[in-house]
């Protein structure tokens, strides 16, 4: 009778051309395999196939039968298509020249008359409820009416510091 640990603990002890050596025995062929584990499995399967007897006839006509209705591919897989890149740019991107302003996307807010009165930085200018501006003292003369220097009337520091 076979025991079958026994034989894949004697099997884990031996190299790799030992196993190939073994394998060759079992199945009357030699293999290319160099993979341990793999040997080991295999020649313990065909080791007890051999003493327990193999599948039958009906099995390997099924077996045989769904080979045949299953889809194979007769060709290898396409491979992938490498999308040419191109070379990235990085341009340098001018921000306001006058250093006593915020970066653009900074929103400056005041009460004024009693209202919040809210002004967004853009980079080519300013806006004001929806209206643009190129300068901040035109923003705050429409917010006031009159002419105001638009750094003092937000209160934005001389020399571009915090205020």
């Amino acid at each position: 009778m076979l025991n079958i640990a026994k034989e894949v603990s004697a099997m884990e002890r031996m190299t790799v051309d030992e196993l190939r050596g073994k394998y060759a025995d079992v199945f009357g062929e030699k293999t290319n395999g160099r993979n341990k584990q793999w040997l080991i499995k295999r020649i313990a399967w065909r080791m007890q196939a051999n003493v327990e007897g193999d599948l039958s006839e009906r099995a390997r006509r099924r077996a045989m039968e769904l080979a045949n209705d299953s889809d194979l591919r007769v060709t290898p897989p396409r491979e992938p298509k490498i999308e040419e890149k191109l070379p990235v740019v990085t341009k340098g991107v001018q921000i306001n020249s006058d250093n006593r302003l915020p970066l653009p996307g900074t929103t400056l807010k005041r009460e004024y008359k009693g209202r919040v009165v809210r002004v967004k930085v853009l980079l080519d200018g300013f806006e004001f409820e929806g209206e643009r501006y190129k300068s901040l003292t035109a923003a705050a003369k429409a917010i006031t009416g009159k002419h105001w220097n638009g750094f003092h009337f937000f209160n934005l520091p001389k020399d571009g510091g915090e205020a």
